[in-house]
């Protein structure tokens, strides 16, 4: 009985990997469409963009064109067959989405879009970590709850401990 359970165990794993391979496969390279990556998917202004491709094949020179910034060059990458080309969002550009278009000689041409966000805020965030600045009630406070709560978990171990003895 347990082998069999064994047993069952295992062609299921099996099977739904053997289910789930076709699917990686089709995800990888829909149907031998040229893309390209655009990274980050959603920048903001003053940030760098990269671009990258297989779409040009062997090629390795690209011509790409932002709406937002403009026209830029791609070039080969660390990768054989992958061009990359990078530019810089300006940052008087208001958000919203971009489209980039990359064009490969002889007559290749995609299209994507990506997204423009308000800008990143810069600085520290106040998440709790670090001195306090005009926090110091908050911080008595905090400091007088704890130790009221030591006190009492104080208290109730000597009463419990006067109980057992007797």
């Amino acid at each position: 009985m347990r082998n069999t359970r064994i047993c069952a165990g295992i062609c299921l794993a099996v099977g739904s990997l053997a289910l789930a391979a076709p699917v990686a496969g089709a995800a990888a390279d829909p149907a031998g469409e040229q893309t390209m990556r655009i990274s980050p998917a959603k920048a903001s202004p003053g940030s760098q963009v990269t671009v990258s491709t297989r779409a040009c094949g062997k090629e390795t020179y690209g011509k790409g064109t932002s709406e937002a910034a403009g026209a830029f060059h791609l070039f080969e990458g660390d990768r054989e067959g992958v061009l990359v080309g990078v530019f810089v969002i300006p940052t008087g550009t208001q958000p919203g989405t971009d489209t980039v278009t990359v064009k490969c000689p002889p007559r290749i041409k995609i299209t994507d879009t990506y997204r423009i966000a308000h800008r990143v805020p810069k600085g520290g965030i106040d998440a709790g970590v670090g001195a306090p600045s005009g926090q110091g009630t908050q911080l008595a406070a905090g400091g007088v709850l704890l130790a009221a709560a030591v006190a009492g978990g104080v208290v109730r171990m000597r009463r419990r401990t006067a109980a057992a003895r007797s």
